[in-house]
Parts: C-alpha cells; structure tokens; sequence
C-alpha cells in the first residue's frame, strides 16, 4: 500500500485535554488506513495557522485539525491561503465542537477518528471576511463577544457550562447596536441585539440556529435580531434551541453570498469563536474552497 502523508495539528489544552489521553490510538487508526502520520503539538495562539500553511507548503494531502472550534478555525486560515490546499480532517477534542458536529461526526474520538479514516471527501465552502477566512460563523453583538472572553483553563474544566455561566455575564450588558448591512439583494440599517453570518446549520452548541443552512451551497445564511426587550431575547433563544425562531418578527433572516457589515460605533466581530477585529467588514463566500473528510 502507497502510504499518503497527513499531518495531525492538535491542541493538548482543548476539551479535557482529551488528545493527550488518545493520541496513540488516534495514530494507529491513521497508520492501519495507509496514512503516513506526523504530529504537530500547538504551544499557543496562531500556531496551529502557521503549522497548516507549513503542511500545504510541503503538499501533504491530509491535514487534521483536532481541537476545539478556535483550531479548526486557525487551521482553515492556514490553508485556505494556500494554492494547493490540503484536504481538512477534524477531530472534535473542544467544547463546542460546531463544525464536527455539523459534518456529522461523533462525539467519540476514536470513532471520529475511524470516520474519517474512510477517507471520504466532500466540498466545504469558507468565509472570507477581509483578509481572514471563517468556516462556520461571523457574529457581532454583546452576547457574541462571550466565547473569546471564556478563559482556555475554565473551558478545560467545565467544557460548555463555561459558555453558560459567562452569558449569565454578560445578560446585564445586553444593549442593541447600530448595525448597516448590505447584500447585492437586500439592505438593512437600524438598531439590533445581534447579528450571525453562518455556514453551517450548528452555532454555539444550538442545532438548529441556522435550520437552512448548509456546508457547500455556496450561501451565507444571515440572522439579524433586531433591537428586543431582554424577555423578547430570551423567548427567542427558547425558540431558536427547536430551530422555531426565523419566522418571529424580531429576525431578519436572508441568504446571500457577499455583503458588507458596518457601524457607527465600535463593535467588534467574532469569527468562529475567536476576535475578528471590529467593524466594518466585508463578507465573500468562497463556494467549494476547501475538501473535508466526513
């Protein structure tokens, strides 16, 4: 058997530092599917960028990104800049794991590991905000804001009720912004709680906030709530956790593959759980960018 290479970019810290606890098993499963597999261990914020553009530049075929959301969404960015792109492997080892999930993939991740061991590739379509890329969601508003300020030691410990309790937060805080959205078919201007660009159907462990969403459409599906009472926010989370919330009168929901997001005060973006940098953005979908194996 002709062995192609695959590199492995995992960070030890995400989850419960379950990788640390798998990485053998892991391994073997690669090597029994003709994987010739290297590991690269991230030591910090960026690395796991930089080790997907130095795997693309050494044409592996495979890179793996295992990790939470913010390592799929740094290894995306290191290969999404590159010519010749490497096809992405995930292995859900965060809290959120909303990428994974969405590509269905177990939980498990030695089962995961087996997935995608079959080898099985499909397109995925990648945000480019700027010059930044994204991979399952654009968000800006207060509540936005809560899953880069969630300390990395405190996700280790309480995996997705560190996500909770820092909403808990963050509720006193909740106020409307001003927001300009423009797309080549439609336009908004006003006052709202917040606004989401997805990708993929799964955001912030909600199954079903983006129903209509999908992976390779070629299509950003945008939700804006516009300004509500905290009781109309919280009714409308309610309604969101069944995927019943698009057709109530506080959302703006369209689909579109380009638009521009401004503001005349400072508000910040997130990009896959991770800071964006503040408004104003523009938004491009690139349909099919990327190949997965799921």
């Amino acid at each position: 058997m002709i062995k192609q290479r695959a590199r492995l970019i995992y960070n030890p810290s995400s989850g419960k530092e379950m990788m640390r606890q798998y990485l053998p098993e892991i391994l073997d499963i690669m090597e029994s599917a003709g994987l010739e597999t290297s590991c690269h261990m991230t030591k910090g914020a960026g690395d796991a960028m930089q080790a997907a553009m130095q795997a693309a530049k050494e044409e592996f075929k495979y890179v793996i990104a295992a990790g939470g959301d913010g390592t799929v969404h740094e290894v995306v960015n290191g290969l999404s800049l590159a010519s010749v792109r490497p096809i992405l492997g995930i292995l859900p080892a965060g809290t959120s794991n909303d990428l994974a999930m969405a590509l269905g993939l177990p939980r498990d991740l030695v089962k995961a590991a087996e997935q995608i061991a079959r080898l099985q590739v499909r397109p995925l379509d990648v945000g480019q905000v700027n010059d930044q890329f994204f991979i399952n969601i654009a968000g800006c508003g207060r509540i936005t804001e809560i899953t880069y300020e969630v300390p990395s030691k405190m996700k280790t410990a309480l995996g997705q009720l560190a996500y909770y309790m820092k909403g808990l937060e963050k509720i006193p805080q909740l106020r409307p912004i001003h927001l300009e959205v423009e797309a080549p078919n439609f336009g908004f201007s006003g006052k709202a709680m917040l606004s989401l660009i997805c990708n993929s159907r799964r955001v912030g462990g909600f199954e079903k906030l983006a129903p209509q969403a999908q992976l390779d459409d070629g299509l950003f599906d945008v939700i804006i709530v516009k300004q509500a009472k905290l009781s109309e926010v919280i009714k409308l989370a309610t309604a969101a956790i069944r995927g019943e919330h698009l057709h109530n009168e506080r959302i703006v929901y369209f689909q579109t593959d380009s638009l521009t997001v401004s503001s005349n005060e400072q508000v910040d973006l997130n990009l896959d759980g991770e800071y964006g940098g503040a408004l104003p953005k523009e938004f491009k979908m690139l349909k099919h960018h990327l190949q997965v194996l799921a």
